[in-house]
């Protein structure tokens, strides 16, 4: 069967599909459009409406003084002033909102096949990744269909109306090819160009996300494609999403057949949706209607037919299906070029046959296996005048890694920011680097702390990364318990509303963790393994003490310290204070990406409680709002005195990154001034 048979066989299994799902909401779509009948701009659930302002607020995609001038005129609710700013947002585009969509649009191709001597356009694509291209699955049905065609980017006018020459690249599907006929979804490798560089390295690509509050019911949506084949088309704003199922949106937008495979965009130029299929009207017997009323024939064309909505694949549904297949080493990493947002980078998760539970009570680390624990660096004799020492207190996940390249890692992120700030930069060998990596991964296995490992390929981080250890496991409950609900996690009936990562059975901590990913720029994986080591330390005396013991045996016992600590270090840098030895002046302590401001963190620690060491002569906090292991910050509304909080901006692939925290000027300032005296 030829290519462009088999597509439009299976076109018209998923127009036939969206019909009867548009036929099934019919009454959710009806309440809908009585809402709207009656002034209701955004027919969706306060819950719905909060995260989406939410996402609006923390990424800037709103004017801050718009905001302002449209909330502060008279006293309203929340879900007043949520809907007050999503208006601001749907009414009001920033200046960007062009160039960006231009952007958005370099990343989009037209999909051709090569069949019987002839080239045919057979839909759109859109780049996700460096190399990886998305498209429909009845467009590229299989991979021997997609070794047939090729793409075309920047196959539209210029400026000037005048043709824009394409580039045509071909497709690699023996090198990356998945595909779902349910989700109607493929995504195939992108062969590099004449100078072998991958596409996204010249169009750019398009960052995906599982992350709540993209759209809402109400909002425009924006398509970008090919429709019949033709150059670059653009339906922008006079479109809105009608009806959220839990796979699919339903959408009013004008679109043709070649757009299957493009974007669905949100104001903000964010992928929502994956569109495949126009929803068209029919009879009482499911038969498709044309325009006269009449039941459309196969001979009729596309053009008679009916169409009444547009249907697009949700994007977290395809990244969720994603992250349930087995991938080998080389396309999982392909994978993982699509981002943080898109959940497809982690590794930490072991997914295989169910582990025999470790026995109730286990003795430390013999001292064979604790030899082969990397050890920390000393710094040089001499160093910044042989009395003062810059110590780099590390966090979580650094276990099998090389002390000496971490400590390079982290001086390099400190020199761009002394750089910054005007002082001179530090030599790695000056630094102190105490290493508890391996150390620490060695007490937790010896200790019941360890990932469960979970036969089911879609486990999620819950169920995965949560302690064995009875009293650890309560510790990590409560500080993520704790995490959520400081930011402001809705309740289980409201939270089903998107479904982003919530499964029905999916208990309470993995909707709280779920919701942590939405409203950060960490994955619930990433900020379920931190939290788990944290409530490990705290909730287990004995790998407090051997964590401890460890970093000790790498730090001054004599001197000026300026001590630099991240994330779980923070934790075990506030009880190390408890004990350096007496000849140690802890004259400066930087906490970056800290837990601390959890009342579950602070009231473990062995200085007890929320209050500066007395051993701290200075203190500051550096903390990035979207870093969701520092939600408790600012510190300085709980701790005591002399504490100095600096909000600073992360990339937001990297918020938790402490290279991303050393880089400000500002904190490495307060680290250089005093390592420099």
């Amino acid at each position: 069967m030829e290519a462009t048979d088999k597509s439009r066989e299976e076109r018209e299994r998923q127009v036939a599909a969206a019909a009867a799902r548009y036929g099934e909401t019919g009454d959710e779509r009806r309440a809908v459009e009585r809402q709207q009948d009656a002034g209701v701009t955004f027919p969706d659930s306060q819950e719905a409406l909060a995260a989406r302002a939410a996402r609006l607020l923390d990424r800037h995609a709103v004017p801050a003084a718009m905001v302002v001038e449209a909330v502060r005129a008279e006293p309203m609710a929340a879900p007043a002033a949520y809907e007050r700013i999503l208006g601001v947002s749907k009414e009001l585009q920033a200046w960007s909102f062009l160039p960006r969509g231009t952007r958005a649009a370099r990343t989009i191709a037209r999909i051709s096949v090569r069949e019987n001597g002839r080239e045919l356009p057979i839909g759109t694509g859109f780049l996700v990744s460096p190399s990886l291209l998305m498209t429909n699955h009845h467009v590229l049905t299989d991979a021997e269909a997609a070794r047939q065609c090729f793409v075309e980017f920047e196959a539209q006018v210029t400026v000037d109306n005048t043709p824009h020459p394409a580039t045509r690249l071909e497709l690699d599907p023996d090198g990356f090819f998945v595909a779902d006929a349910r989700l109607d979804f493929a995504l195939v490798l992108v062969a590099p160009g004449p100078q072998g560089r991958p596409p996204g390295e010249t169009f750019g690509w398009n960052r995906l996300s599982a992350q709540l509050g993209k759209l809402v019911i109400g909002e425009p949506v924006n398509v970008v494609g090919h429709p019949m084949g033709r150059l670059k088309e653009i339906a922008v704003r006079d479109n809105m999403l009608q009806v959220r199922l839990d796979d699919f949106l339903h959408y009013k937008t004008d679109t043709e057949p070649g757009n299957s495979g493009s974007p669905v965009f949100n104001d903000q130029w964010e992928v929502v949706a994956l569109h495949h299929s126009g929803v068209p009207r029919t009879d009482d017997q499911g038969r498709v209607l044309r325009r006269d009323g009449q039941v459309w024939r196969p001979g009729d064309g596309d053009d008679a037919i009916d169409w009444v909505s547009n249907e697009g694949v949700r994007i977290s549904s395809i990244l969720r299906h994603l992250a349930a297949l087995p991938f080998a080493s080389r396309q999982q990493a392909l994978l993982a070029e699509m981002g943080p947002e898109s959940g497809l980078g982690r590794t930490e998760a072991a997914v295989g046959p169910a582990a025999a539970a470790p026995p109730a009570v286990a003795s430390a680390p013999p001292a064979a296996e604790r030899a082969t624990a990397r050890a920390g660096l000393r710094a040089r004799a001499g160093a910044f005048g042989g009395n003062r020492h810059l110590v780099f207190l590390h966090g979580r996940s650094q276990e099998g890694k090389d002390p000496e390249k971490l400590r390079r890692e982290w001086a390099a992120g400190l020199n761009q920011g002394l750089v910054r700030a005007g002082l001179p930069p530090v030599d790695p060998a000056d630094v102190w680097f105490p290493y508890y990596g391996d150390r620490l991964a060695q007490a937790l296995t010896a200790h019941e702390a360890v990932p469960r490992i979970v036969e089911a390929p879609t486990a999620t981080a819950a169920e995965v990364v949560a302690p064995a250890s009875p009293t650890a496991r309560a510790v990590y409950e409560e500080i993520v318990g704790e995490a959520a609900t400081k930011w402001h996690v809705p309740h289980e009936r409201q939270l089903a509303t998107e479904r982003i990562g919530l499964g029905d059975v999916v208990g309470a901590l993995q909707r709280q963790l779920s919701w942590l990913a939405a409203r950060s720029d960490l994955d619930a994986w990433a900020i379920a393994l931190i939290f788990r080591d944290v409530a490990a330390y705290l909730g287990d005396r004995r790998i407090r003490d051997e964590v401890l013991g460890c970093v000790l045996e790498t730090m001054p016992d004599a001197g000026e310290v300026v001590l630099v600590s991240h994330s779980l270090g923070t934790v075990v840098g506030m009880d190390l204070t408890t004990r350096l030895s007496p000849g140690v002046d802890l004259i400066h302590l930087t906490t970056a990406g800290s837990p601390l401001g959890l009342d579950h963190v602070h009231s473990r620690l062995l200085v007890g409680g929320p209050k500066r060491p007395d051993k701290v002569v200075d203190w500051l906090n550096a903390w990035c709002p979207t870093d969701a292991v520092a939600i408790g910050c600012p510190l300085g509304d709980e701790w005591a005195d002399g504490l100095t909080d600096v909000a600073v901006v992360n990339a937001r692939d990297r918020a938790h990154s402490i290279v991303e925290y050393l880089a400000h000027a500002e904190v490495a300032r307060s680290i250089g001034s005093h390592v420099g005296g």
